[in-house]
């Protein structure tokens, strides 16, 4: 049986991909650790390097936006809390508002929004029913 052309590539690719992913996993998971700076910056070259060594335009950009993000990575890191269950409250309350996109009741609106995001009902709801 032959291969399809590019396919030894294509797995050279997703490997590179997966190892950026792990190097990135492993600089995030010091946040439970207490890891002093030497080890979070041997971490972060480690990841970073190997992204920008990558010739994969994704993972490359990956990189960047980690980068980018440093200062916020860098406190997740130092303190290990997160902003991550506002942003995921957010992300509820903009679901909600695009599945009643058009509705006239702004009122009707403000309640549905207010109920998905109880801690009561979060436990509840299924995305389904919202």
């Amino acid at each position: 049986m032959e291969h399809a052309p590019g396919r030894g590539e294509d797995r050279a690719a997703l490997l590179t991909a997966w190892i950026a992913k792990e190097n990135l996993r492993t600089l995030l998971a010091l946040a439970r650790t207490g890891a002093g700076r030497h080890q979070v910056g041997h971490a972060s070259w480690k990841f970073l390097t190997w992204c920008a060594d990558s010739d994969i335009p994704e993972v490359r950009q990956l990189a960047t936006t980690v980068d980018r993000w440093w200062p916020e990575v860098a406190a997740l890191i130092d303190t290990g809390h997160s902003s991550a269950k506002s942003e995921g409250i957010n992300r509820v309350i903009k679901l909600v508002a695009r599945n009643a996109f058009g509705f006239r009741n702004a009122e009707n609106q403000r309640l549905r929004t207010r109920c998905v995001t109880t801690r009561r009902a979060r436990g509840q709801l299924r995305s389904a029913q919202l």
